[in-house]
């Protein structure tokens, strides 16, 4: 196994026994659950309240500039957080580094149903993984050619798995707390 191949395993192992599996079923009613006020979600366009909410169709992404987002931080949806690693994670980086369409915040068409959301990961997923299993040990070792990021090739994939993995763990919490939300203590599950 070559040392991309390895980087790449890393990733696609939580994927296919961790993450995906746990998407399995995703219902809209779920993708834009608020288990608090104020959460930052997808919405249709002219409805969110967020100071700067980001996307070109009919739905768009609660976002602010930086010194814009509130402290504490909102609390964000599956689709909020689907959303993000869509175009944040994946699409950014699968653009910039192997060649694949430019993907970016406010112009990103984002998905109004969980099925259509799980259609564009799992597109997204399969170009950054087949990109990553494609890369030579001199590009690992050296920044990539384009992209705001100047630190080595794997320091970026190694950062992407990160991402993913604690993305995906949180919105595997979301379905979890969804799933049990009527559930009291002492009652059966």
């Amino acid at each position: 196994m070559t040392r991309s191949e390895r980087l790449a395993e890393q990733l696609d192992w939580h994927w296919r026994t961790n993450l995906r599996p746990r998407l399995e079923g995703l219902t809209d009613e779920e993708y834009f659950w608020e288990p608090v006020r104020g959460c930052w979600s997808l919405r249709p366009r002219a409805t969110s309240a967020a100071p700067m909410p980001e996307g070109p169709g009919g739905w768009t992404m609660d976002s602010a500039s930086p010194d814009a987002v509130p402290v504490p931080a909102p609390v964000t949806t599956i689709a909020w957080r689907l959303a993000h690693i869509i175009v944040s994670c994946l699409g950014y980086r699968v653009g910039w580094y192997f060649g694949g369409p430019d993907v970016d915040s406010p112009t990103f068409a984002y998905a109004g149903t969980a099925d259509e959301a799980l259609k564009q990961l799992d597109e997204m997923y399969g170009r950054w993984n087949e990109g990553v299993r494609a890369l030579s040990d001199a590009e690992l070792e050296n920044p990539p050619r384009v992209g705001p990021e100047r630190y080595p090739m794997e320091n970026r994939v190694l950062h992407v798995n990160r991402e993913l993995i604690h993305h995906g763990a949180e919105i595997s919490l979301l379905r979890d707390l969804y799933r049990r939300q009527d559930v009291r203590p002492g009652s059966a599950p």
